[in-house]
């Protein structure tokens, strides 16, 4: 076999390559920050912003090509109207100019027959059109119609002012009518008022003439009650101190009634003052023994009360010794359990955790992708 130079395979360092450049695209994606965080796609922003502004001129160009095609049609419409205003001016014009050729030689007069101005040796017997008698006979007939006309529109006319009068003179017969019922509903208006003002003077002057009767029977009766209770006070056993009179009231009520009428009560007895005296001294000794009786219970009550304050002292006192006890056991435990992790955290710190990382330790994360 004969030996052949042949290229050197390179196909290994492009792959290489290829793959270092990918890693590196990829850390360069991963270890941004504000892209790994926030998440900013700039690619398919680029993207969206272009398409945006592809989509802006797009829109632009229709535009465009909207306003030049309604330029041109607003064109072809104005020069559509400018052409069939010129057909139509043309078409006045040539109908203009056939009626001046055409019609030159015909006139009407007033009743709208035609006068022929052609010279009569140039017409035939087909070409007559009035004759002498019919032209007298319409002239006639006409000028009877236009009577008949005028008379029938004279009648007309006075027979609508006949109607028109007689309509005035029953739109004023009504009126008047109208008025004088208005009139009479008025004065009968006034009427039933005048009588009913003179009905009410007449009641409030009946009322009037009641009150003042009423006025005078009750002042007569008034005077008359005064009269009999100053001579029932003149005549009574009070200023005329009749000493009988306290005696026949109380007899009045019955053998042991009590009831004492003041207006005869003369004063007490010297009985009845020995009893008041006898009732007085009883309620007295009453009311020091109802004092004895409460001082006793009073000084029963302080002393439950001294007794009872005492044995709660006491009870306070044992609760307080209960207290200051948990607190001193509970203080001996917290020290215990203090000294215990004081010492297992020097345990850590000074046998277990004596090997401390260094900066090259943290370094070697975090280098690649993968």
């Amino acid at each position: 076999m004969y030996k052949v130079d042949l290229p050197v395979e390179d196909s290994s360092d492009a792959a290489v390559e290829r793959r270092r450049a990918a890693e590196s695209a990829r850390r360069s994606r991963i270890f941004n920050t504000r892209s790994r965080v926030i998440g900013v796609d700039l690619k398919t922003l680029n993207e969206q912003v272009e398409e945006k502004r592809l989509l802006q001129t797009g829109e632009r160009i229709r535009d465009q090509a909207y306003d030049n095609m309604r330029r041109s049609q607003d064109e072809a419409l104005m020069e559509q109207q400018r052409e069939e205003e010129e057909k139509c001016s043309a078409m006045k014009k040539d109908l203009a100019e056939y009626w001046s050729t055409q019609r030159a030689g015909e006139s009407f007069d007033l009743g709208g027959a035609p006068l022929i101005t052609i010279p009569e040796a140039e017409l035939g017997l087909a070409s007559m059109m009035i004759f002498e008698g019919e032209a007298k006979e319409f002239t006639q007939a006409k000028m009877q119609a236009t009577e008949r006309n005028l008379r029938a529109q004279k009648e007309d006319n006075e027979r609508r002012r006949m109607e028109e009068k007689r309509t005035e003179g029953l739109i004023g017969e009504e009126m008047l009518n109208r008025d004088l019922r208005v009139v009479q509903l008025r004065s009968q208006e006034d009427e039933c008022k005048k009588a009913v003002r003179i009905a009410l003077q007449n009641y409030n002057h009946a009322l009037a003439a009641e009150k003042i009767e009423k006025q005078r029977e009750q002042k007569l009766k008034v005077e008359g009650e005064d009269l009999a209770e100053i001579l029932n006070m003149v005549t009574s056993d009070m200023l005329t101190e009749c000493p009988e009179g306290s005696a026949r009231g109380a007899g009045a009520g019955g053998a042991g009634s009590s009831r004492v009428l003041v207006d005869r009560w003369r004063g007490m007895t010297q009985e009845q003052m020995r009893a008041i005296h006898r009732e007085r001294e009883e309620q007295c000794l009453q009311r020091q023994r109802e004092r004895d009786t409460k001082r006793f219970l009073d000084a029963d009550n302080d002393h439950q009360y001294i007794y009872m304050m005492k044995e709660a002292e006491r009870e306070q006192r044992r609760v307080a010794a209960l207290e200051r006890e948990g607190r001193i056991q509970l203080d001996q435990y917290n020290r215990q359990l203090a000294r215990d992790q004081r010492a297992h955290k020097d345990f850590l710190d000074k046998q277990l955790y004596t090997n401390k990382p260094t900066a090259d330790y943290f370094s070697q994360f975090n280098t690649t992708s993968r």
